[in-house]
C-alpha cells in the first residue's frame, strides 16, 4: 500500500509538473505567433505601427471583458469597480501600454542579441516584487533553476553572434540598452500586479479593466505618434490577414496569461517566456533562411532544464504578524489553531478592493 501510494502521489505530481511547463509554452508560441506577424508587417510591407497593433488588441479586450464587466450585477459591476479602485487600473494600463512600446522602440537603437539578454531583467524584479509585496518565498531549488534558465538564454546569444544574427541597427546602443531596461522594469510591475489581481479578484475584472483603460490611451498615443505611419501603409488583404493574424495571437496572450499566472507564478511564465525567441528562431529557419547553429538546441534544452527545476516544487508565502492578531486573545492567553494536518504559511491580501476605512482581511491558508 505505501508502494501504490508513493507511485500515485509521484505520477500526480509529475503530471502537474509537465502541466506547468507546457501552460507556459503555449504562451511562448503565442508570442511566437506575434513575432512573427510583426516581422512580415514591418520587414516585408514596411508597417511599423506597434502602437496600432497593441491598440487592436486592447479594443477586441475592450470588446470582450469590459463588456462583459458592463453588464454584471452588484459588486462586480464596471461602474462599482471604477468608483472603487478606478486610478489603480488607469496606472496599471499605461504601464503596460509604455512597457510594450519601449522594447518595441529599442529595437531602432540597439541589436536583436542586447534586447534578448537585456530583457532577462523582468525576471529579477518581478522576483523582488515578489518577494517584498507578495510575500513570495523560494527555496534553493527556485534560485538554481532561475540560474540555469538565464544560462540558457545566454547561449541562445552567444549562437546569435557566432551565426553572425545580430540584427539591429546597433546605433545609439546606450539609450536601446536602458528603453529595454524600462520596459522589462515595467513589465515586471505588470505582471505582479496582474498575478495578485487575478489571485485575489478575477481575471475577468484584470482583463476588463486593461481593456478599458490601455485602448483609450492606446487610442491618444496612436494619434498623436503613428497617424502618418497608418496612411502610409499600402493596404491590402495580405496585410489586413497579418493584421488579424498578429491581433488573434495577442488576444489569446492577454487572455490565457491570467489563466497560467494564477496556475504558477508570475516568475514561472517569464521564465517560460524566455523558450519565445527560440520558437521564432527555428521558425525563421524555414521562412527567413536563418544559419542554424547546435547551440539553439542546446539553449532550448537548457531553458527547459531550468524551468523543470524551478516548477519541480512549490513556492510558498511568508506568514504576517498581523495574522497573529487574528487569533490571540486581547485578555491574554492565545487560540490554538486547527492541527488537521501539516499547513505552510500563508497569507493572501485584498487590500486593492477594501475601501480606506476597512480592516486589511487577512485569511490563513
Amino acid at each position: 500500500p505505501f508502494l501504490i501510494c508513493f507511485m500515485s502521489l509521484f505520477f500526480v505530481s509529475f503530471r502537474e509538473l509537465l502541466l506547468s511547463v507546457a501552460l507556459g509554452q503555449v504562451l511562448s508560441l503565442l508570442i511566437c505567433g506575434i513575432g512573427l506577424t510583426s516581422k512580415y508587417l514591418s520587414e516585408d510591407f514596411h508597417a511599423n505601427t506597434p502602437v496600432f497593433q497593441s491598440f487592436l488588441n486592447y479594443i477586441l479586450l475592450f470588446l470582450v471583458y469590459t463588456t462583459t464587466l458592463a453588464v454584471r450585477q452588484g459588486e462586480e459591476n464596471l461602474l462599482a469597480i471604477l468608483k472603487r479602485r478606478w486610478w489603480k487600473y488607469m496606472i496599471l494600463g499605461i504601464v503596460d501600454i509604455e512597457a510594450n512600446y519601449l522594447v518595441v522602440k529599442a529595437y531602432q537603437y540597439t541589436t536583436l542579441t542586447s534586447v534578448q539578454l537585456l530583457d532577462c531583467f523582468v525576471i529579477p524584479v518581478v522576483i523582488l516584487l515578489s518577494w517584498f509585496f507578495l510575500l513570495v518565498r523560494y527555496k534553493a531549488v527556485h534560485f538554481i533553476g532561475i540560474v540555469v534558465c538565464i544560462l540558457g538564454m545566454g547561449c541562445m546569444a552567444g549562437a546569435d553572434v557566432l551565426v553572425g544574427r545580430q540584427q539591429g541597427a546597433g546605433e545609439n546602443k546606450l539609450i536601446g540598452d536602458l528603453l529595454v531596461l524600462g520596459g522589462a522594469t515595467l513589465y515586471g510591475i505588470s505582471n505582479v500586479c496582474e498575478e495578485y489581481i487575478v489571485r485575489n479578484l478575477s481575471r475577468v475584472e484584470f482583463l476588463g479593466m486593461i481593456g478599458l483603460f490601455c485602448s483609450f490611451f492606446s487610442g491618444i498615443q496612436l494619434a498623436i505618434m503613428e497617424h502618418k505611419e497608418l496612411l502610409k501603409v499600402p493596404w491590402d488583404w495580405q496585410i489586413g490577414l497579418l493584421y488579424v493574424g498578429f491581433s488573434a495571437c495577442m488576444f489569446g496572450l492577454y487572455s490565457f496569461m491570467p489563466v497560467v499566472i494564477k496556475k504558477t507564478s508570475a516568475t514561472a511564465v517569464n521564465l517560460s517566456l524566455l523558450t519565445a525567441d527560440l520558437y521564432t528562431l527555428f521558425c525563421g529557419l524555414f521562412l527567413f533562411h536563418y544559419k542554424f547553429s547546435g547551440l539553439y538546441l542546446l539553449s532550448f534544452f537548457t531553458i527547459l532544464v531550468g524551468l523543470v527545476l524551478y516548477s519541480s516544487t512549490s513556492t510558498y508565502v511568508a506568514q504576517d504578524p498581523r495574522v497573529y492578531k487574528q487569533f490571540r486573545n486581547p485578555s491574554g492567553p492565545v487560540v490554538d489553531l486547527p492541527t488537521t494536518g501539516q499547513l505552510e504559511p500563508s497569507v493572501t491580501y485584498t487590500s486593492l478592493g477594501q475601501e480606506a476605512e476597512e480592516e486589511p482581511h487577512v485569511r490563513v491558508a
